[in-house]
C-alpha cells in the first residue's frame, strides 16, 4: 500500500504526467455527461418502461458497452460500436485488397490515411444504424400502450422530421465520441477508445454490485452461491493477469560486429512472444459481429429473424460455438495483422542476430511463425474460456435448443446448468476481460512514464508488461 501511494505522489509530482491523466479524467467526464443527454423526440417515461420491460438480453450485452446510454437513449445511444464495426472492416479489408495492404506496409502516413478511412467508415455506419434506430422506435410502444414516440413528433415535417433529427443526433455523438477517444491517445493516458469502453463499464458496477447485495438480503439469491461467485471471480481475475503476461521467450544471439573503432553487438538475448498477442481485440470483434443478428431480430419483426435471434441469443448453443470460433479466428487475424514474423527475421539478420540452430532468412521466420501459432491458440482458447464460463454462470446453457437429444439432457440436468444463475451483464466474462486488460495498459503506460523519469512505479519487483509489452 505505500509504494501506491507513493506512486501516486511521483504521478502528481510529474507535470506532463499529471496534465495527461487530468486530461484523460476531464474528457471521460465529458462522455458520462453526453451519455446522459435525451435524444429529442423521445417519451423518456414510455423508453424507461420498454426497456424495463426488455431485461437483459441484446439490449443488456449493447447498453453495457455504451454506458447505459442506450437504455436512456442519449446522444451517445450508438457508443463505439460504430467504430468497432468499422475497425473490423478495415482490418479484414486489409488483407484482401492490394491498396490497403501496401498502405499499412508504409509506416506512419500509411496508419493516418487507414485511420482517416476508419473514420469516414465509422461515419457510414452510424448513419445507416441511426436510420435504422429511428424507425424502430416509430413501431414500438412501452408495455402500457404509450408509443416511445409521440404521434405529433412522428408526423412532424410530412413524418421524416424525427428520423432526420435522430440521424443527425446520433451520428454527431458517435463522431464526438471518436474524437473523444482519439484525443485521449493521443494527449491522455492510454488507448482512448478502450478507456471509454472501460468508462462504460465500470460505471455500472457499483449499482450492479449493491443490486446483488440487496437480493441476497431479500433472499431471492443464495448467501453461499455468491460467494463462490466472488471466489471464482477473483481466481478468474487472478488467471486473465497471469495470462495477459504470459510469454514465450525465443533466445537469439547477436554477432559481433567492427564499425570504426566501435564493436557492436556479441551479446545474448531473447525476442518476448506473448501468449495473447491480440489483447482483446478478438473479444470484442466476436462480440460485436455476434449482436448483429440479435439486433435484427429485434428490429424486424419477422418469423425467421426470430428464429435466428433466439439461436444466438446468450445461453443457446449456437451462441456459444460462434462465439468460440469467432474469438479464436480473429485471434489469429489480429496477431497476423501486428506481428509480421518475415520482417521480424529480416531485422535480426540486418543486425547479426539469429537464433541458435536456426538459419537466418526463411528459416528464422518459419520457425518464428510456428511458434507464434501454437501459442496463439493458447491465448485464443483462454479468451474463449474466460468469456464462456462467467456467461454460462448469467445464462446456463440451454441444451433444449440441440436437436434430437436437448428434450432428454434438459430433464437430467440441474436446472442451474440449463438456466444459470440469472447474474448481471457486468459480471461477463467480455466486461471482465475488457476491464482487466485496460487497466494493465493504463498501468503499464504509467509505469513507463515513471520509469523513464527515474521514478518507482506501481511495482518495485519487475515491470508491468502491457499487451503491448
Amino acid at each position: 500500500m505505500p509504494n501506491v501511494v507513493d506512486t501516486i505522489r511521483n504521478i502528481w509530482a510529474i507535470e506532463d504526467l499529471r496534465k495527461r491523466v487530468l486530461f484523460t479524467f476531464a474528457l471521460l467526464a465529458v462522455y458520462r455527461l453526453g451519455s446522459h443527454i435525451p435524444t429529442p423526440g423521445v417519451d423518456p417515461v414510455a423508453l424507461a418502461q420498454f426497456f424495463e420491460a426488455m431485461g437483459g438480453g441484446v439490449f443488456g450485452f449493447l447498453d453495457l458497452f455504451s454506458g447505459g446510454a442506450l437504455s436512456r437513449l442519449s446522444v451517445f445511444a450508438l457508443g463505439i460500436m460504430p467504430y468497432i464495426s468499422a475497425s473490423i472492416i478495415l482490418q479484414l479489408l486489409t488483407v484482401v485488397w492490394p491498396y490497403l495492404e501496401k498502405l499499412s506496409k508504409e509506416g506512419e502516413m500509411g496508419r493516418r490515411k487507414i485511420n482517416q478511412y476508419t473514420r469516414y467508415g465509422t461515419i457510414v455506419l452510424a448513419i445507416v444504424q441511426s436510420l435504422g434506430v429511428a424507425f424502430w422506435l416509430r413501431a414500438q410502444a412501452a408495455p402500457g400502450g404509450a408509443p416511445l414516440v409521440p404521434p405529433h413528433v412522428q408526423d412532424s415535417l410530412w413524418g421524416l422530421g424525427f428520423p432526420i433529427m435522430t440521424v443527425l443526433t446520433l451520428t454527431t455523438g458517435t463522431a464526438f465520441i471518436m474524437w473523444l477517444g482519439e484525443q485521449i491517445s493521443e494527449r491522455g493516458i492510454g488507448n482512448g477508445i478502450s478507456l471509454i469502453i472501460f468508462a462504460g463499464i465500470v460505471v455500472g458496477l457499483p449499482s450492479a454490485v449493491v443490486g446483488t447485495v440487496d437480493d441476497i438480503r431479500t433472499g431471492e439469491r443464495n448467501l453461499f452461491a455468491m460467494l463462490f461467485l466472488v471466489i471464482f471471480m477473483i481466481a478468474v481475475t487472478a488467471f486473465v493477469v497471469f495470462m495477459e503476461r504470459a510469454q514465450r521467450r525465443i533466445p537469439v544471439q547477436y554477432a559481433k560486429r567492427v564499425v570504426g573503432r566501435k564493436v557492436y553487438g556479441g551479446s545474448n538475448t531473447y525476442l518476448p512472444l506473448r501468449v495473447n498477442t491480440a489483447g482483446v481485440i478478438p473479444v470484442i470483434f466476436a462480440s460485436s459481429i455476434l449482436v448483429i443478428p440479435q439486433t435484427m431480430a429485434q428490429m424486424i419483426q419477422q418469423p425467421w429473424a426470430q428464429a435466428i435471434g433466439r439461436q444466438v441469443a446468450m445461453g443457446e448453443p449456437l451462441y456459444y460455438l460462434l462465439q468460440v470460433a469467432g474469438i479464436i479466428f480473429f485471434g489469429y487475424f489480429y496477431t497476423s495483422i501486428v506481428f509480421n514474423p518475415v520482417d521480424t527475421a529480416d531485422n535480426m539478420r540486418k543486425y547479426g542476430g539469429f537464433i541458435p540452430g536456426i538459419r537466418p532468412g526463411k528459416r528464422t521466420s518459419d520457425y518464428i511463425d510456428r511458434v507464434l501459432t501454437r501459442i496463439t491458440f493458447v491465448g485464443s482458447v483462454y479468451l474463449a474460456a474466460v468469456c464462456i464460463l462467467p456467461e454460462f454462470l448469467i445464462s446456463g446453457f440451454h441444451v433444449a435448443s440441440i436437436p434430437f437429444i436437448g428434450g432428454d439432457l434438459d430433464r437430467a440436468l440441474p436446472l442451474w446448468f440449463t438456466e444459470g444463475m440469472g447474474l448481471n451483464f457486468y459480471f461477463g466474462g467480455t466486461s471482465l476481460l475488457i476491464v482487466v486488460g485496460v487497466a494493465m495498459d493504463t498501468m503499464q503506460q504509467i509505469e513507463s512514464q515513471l520509469v523513464m523519469r527515474h521514478y518507482d512505479g506501481f511495482m518495485k519487483k519487475g515491470r508491468i508488461r502491457g499487451r503491448r509489452g
